[in-house]
């Protein structure tokens, strides 16, 4: 030991020079060979029943495996048709970002057989609404321009065109609301499908959803940068082409990204203040440059190391390990605070520099290494669970501790002996008064008494602890992948949280999904055969009839229409309506011709009095016509509908339900929002009790919550029972161990008990910082209690370098991790504020009730 010990002192330089060689050299192979896995389907075990599904699945149909949802939306349904397809041909085609893309609810088999999709009824009052339109399309069509359809609203308003049914007042109010907005100069574009319809063909389309399979690159620390960039500039290209098109980009792998970008940006900002913070807190404890400067030297070293050792190791780092730098610095700095603090007390005593350095490490060596061996059982119990995510950080953290201790042990003190410090003047550690440090002794039995009554308290309220499973609330909710989530979690048809069963034929698909669709949770049950639609034959009836009335003319609408005088055709309604008011017995209500009236003649002079009146009048024609041919061409379309039955469904449509190795899924819909954390669970438990084969980023995210739950529950009770063990056999004190370990575990409760008061549930992000707070309450545990058996007055142990060296080790993980409490990323903030509630109540727990404890039942 003697020999160790004197190592840094005599050979101070060749020990400096050595750790720069063996740091260059790990900084060099890590740049090299460590790589990073973003794939966040890694950080849990394949063998994990679900991540077994959802590779089958991911497989069986790859068109939806790793996918970018693309929400379109627009105040009309024709916009948002016409946008969705241009946004699919344009992903089809780049390539470099994307497998495919599709749209689930259109494609040239949908708008053919899309009426046979209705129900009966809707059908019906369809057909009613076309059979009164068809004068009005019939005249139209034939007098394809602008002051064609003036011409056919001005004779329906003179009695002349008797055969027009249809209500006059929608179509008034639709104009009028296009005058309006032009003179407003506002985009605005009339929708002919709600007009004609009012239903827009059975569903609401304002709406659609292009699912595009993108290229991800694990190797980089944002796998979707290429992708999602793409897409974003493709908004800001589309929206002069598109006005009035809202492109949102969401599912899995957008919220990953826009998650990560978050991070990084909260991150530099909170680097920065975390590190001036830092510094400020150990140089008022050390009261020392040098001491700070000898403290991050050896900090860096280790930091370098451990990555090296984490290349050599693992090889790469995932989301969750990318941490050990984090946890690295939290507990490094630890011992070398110790050590400083202690060599500073040594040479405040008197002794020189080599002296200082040698108690030092005699003294505090022990205490660093029982240190090291319990943290590093916290992180080394992570190795056999499920969540593989926390287990590689437990090997790279675990051996990240005792390169730590060595660089602790060698090069700090080599680097004392080569920048020795000056003693502290007498009374530079006692700022407090006198009855602050012996209070806990002087009241042992009154803290003893609130600390039993705080873990009575804290036990009864830990019984509503709970783990929030939903990443949606990890993470920012401003972010535009958040906002979209959230909106499509309301909708019954178009929620991302639907899930897939997966059958080995179609007649079991359509069995099970017959049990889904009975849950109360449950919207609907989709398999291939829902895509045969029913009643065929009495729906193509109706849709023959309407062949028969409809006009052939609909074929016109394929062609632009022709040009047209717009201002004369306005000034000629303008006298119909005049007319009209004068007769106020007709069809239309007098109110809405007379306001049409007026805002007709104020177009008129507003747009002749612009410098070009000619763009004013096209851009209202453009208002008014623009949409109008998508609407009649997919009434052509629908009208085409023919008899199909399974064998019909084309091969693009089929491989949405059915994979090449013969696997069926079942799609099911949800039916209460799924923002609500009890109607997610209560959606996931009875699907999941229906048919195990099943699954969805529901089901993933409950039951990842419950593997990490497991996990942690296994490697915190077996590394608790090792470290009792350990701690057992080198202390060789039941009593030692005792005060040890019962300030960590009433830190621990009362920990999950202000969680609870604060609602902070434990959560994928939060739950990775335990192993911190669990190597830090053993660390200060064991260096208060190896103190008090050197000390002859007890009552000093407050004024001592170790007590300063527990609350500085705290203060300084305190200021390196509490910035994170404001940071816009939720998960982020739950963590920085589960760190200052755990290490507040750690300092009060290892500096108050400990030595209260010890005071009553002795130490060894």
């Amino acid at each position: 030991m003697s020999f160790f010990v004197n190592l840094p002192i005599r050979f101070p330089w060749s020990i400096v020079l050595l750790f720069f060689s063996i740091t260059v050299a790990s900084g060099y192979y890590t740049m090299g060979n460590l790589g990073i896995n973003t794939n966040t389907t890694d950080l849990l075990s394949r063998d994990l029943p679900f991540i077994k599904i959802r590779a089958k699945l991911d497989e069986a149909f790859p068109m939806d495996a790793s996918a970018i949802i693309v929400m379109v939306e627009s105040p009309t349904p024709e916009q948002t048709a016409i946008a969705a397809d241009y946004i699919k041909k344009r992903l089809q085609g780049e390539k470099r970002f994307f497998d495919s893309a599709y749209i689930p609810v259109d494609n040239a088999f949908f708008r053919q057989q899309g009426f046979l999709y209705l129900g009966l009824g809707e059908l019906e009052d369809l057909s009613v609404k076309l059979v009164d339109a068809q004068p009005f399309i019939g005249y139209l069509s034939a007098h394809y321009h602008f002051a064609g359809l003036m011409d056919i609203i001005g004779l329906a308003l003179d009695g002349q065109e008797q055969d027009l049914t249809m209500p006059l007042d929608p179509l008034l109010n639709a104009i009028d609301q296009s005058i309006l907005a032009i003179k407003a100069d506002q985009q605005h574009y009339l929708s002919w499908q709600q007009l004609l319809t009012e239903e827009s063909f059975g569903q609401e389309q304002t709406r659609r959803l292009v699912i595009a399979r993108a290229h991800l690159d694990f190797d980089q620390l944002l796998p979707a940068a290429g992708p999602m960039n793409y897409l974003r500039n493709l908004a800001n290209d589309m929206a002069p082409q598109f006005p009035g098109v809202n492109l949102s980009f969401t599912g899995e792998i957008a919220l990953e990204h826009e998650e990560m970008e978050t991070v990084n940006q909260g991150m530099v900002v909170s680097s920065i203040v975390s590190l001036l913070l830092v510094c400020a807190a150990l140089l008022v404890g050390f009261r020392s440059w040098r001491l700070l400067f000898v403290t991050f030297m050896a900090l860096i070293v280790g930091l370098v190391l451990t990555a090296g050792f984490a290349a050599v190791s693992i090889g790469h780092l995932n989301l969750i390990s990318i941490a050990f730098a984090v946890l690295y610095i939290g507990l490094g700095v630890d011992f070398a605070t110790h050590l400083c603090m202690r060599h500073q007390e040594c040479r405040g005593q008197g002794m020189d520099t080599e002296q200082a350095i040698g108690n030092s490490m005699h003294t505090v060596g022990k205490s660093l290494f029982l240190c090291a061996a319990t943290t590093a059982i916290g992180f080394f119990a992570f190795i056999p669970t499920d969540f593989k995510g926390v287990s590689e950080l437990g090997v790279i953290s675990g051996g990240g501790i005792f390169i730590g201790l060595l660089v602790s042990l060698t090069l700090l003190p080599a680097l004392l002996k080569l920048l020795p410090i000056k003693p502290l003047s007498d009374g530079a550690n006692g700022w407090l008064p006198d009855w602050v440090y012996t209070f806990p002794f002087r009241h042992a039995k009154a803290v003893m008494l609130v600390a039993l009554l705080a873990a009575i308290l804290a036990g009864w309220t830990l019984t509503h602890l709970k783990f929030d499973s939903n990443p949606i609330n990890l993470r920012d909710p401003t972010t535009q992948s958040v906002v979209a989530f959230r909106k499509l979690l309301r909708s019954q048809t178009d929620s991302p949280f639907a899930t897939s069963a997966l059958t080995e034929s179609l007649a079991q698909a359509d069995e099970v999904a017959a049990k889904f669709a009975k849950l109360p949770g449950v919207h609907e049950a989709i398999t291939l055969s829902s895509l045969v639609a029913e009643q065929q034959d009495e729906k193509l009836e109706i849709i023959d009839n309407l062949n028969m009335i409809m006009p052939v003319q609909l074929n016109r609408f394929a062609k632009p229409p022709e040009a047209s005088d717009i201002r004369a055709a306005l000034l000629k309604l303008q006298d119909t309506l005049q007319k009209r008011l004068a007769q106020p017995d007709g069809q239309s209500a007098s109110d809405v011709l007379n306001k049409l009236s007026r805002d007709v003649s104020d177009f008129v002079r507003y747009a002749d009095s612009q410098p070009n009146p000619q763009d004013v009048y096209a851009r209202l024609e453009d208002s008014v016509l623009k949409l109008l041919p998508h609407t009649m061409l997919m009434l052509r379309d629908g009208l085409t509908a023919e008899p199909f039955g399974m064998d019909d469904i084309p091969d693009e449509v089929r491989s949405q339900w059915a994979g090449n190795d013969g696997v069926y899924r079942v799609v099911v819909l949800p039916k209460k929002d799924l923002n609500d954390a009890e109607n997610l669970k209560a959606f996931v438990n009875e699907i999941m009790a229906t048919y195990t084969n099943v699954f969805g980023l529901p089901i993933g995210d409950v039951t990842s919550g419950q593997a990490v739950v497991a996990a942690f529950v296994q490697a915190f009770s077996s590394a608790l029972v090792m470290i009792v063990l350990l701690l057992l056999i080198l202390t060789r004190s039941v009593k030692d161990t005792v005060l040890i370990v019962t300030p960590l575990l009433l830190a621990s409760l009362l920990t999950g008990a202000f969680n609870v008061l604060l609602n902070n549930p434990f959560n994928f992000a939060n739950i990775i910082v335990l192993p911190l707070l669990l190597g830090m309450g053993v660390d200060s545990g064991i260096h208060i209690v190896h103190r008090l058996q050197h000390q002859d007055n007890h009552e000093e142990l407050l004024q001592s370098s170790s007590a300063r060296g527990v609350f500085y080790s705290a203060l300084t993980t305190f200021c390196s991790f509490s910035s994170l409490a404001f940071n816009t990323h939720a998960g982020t903030a739950s963590m920085g504020l589960l760190l200052a509630i755990g290490i507040s109540l750690m300092i009060i727990c290892s500096m108050l009730v400990l030595p209260a404890m010890a005071s009553k039942i002795g130490v060894k």
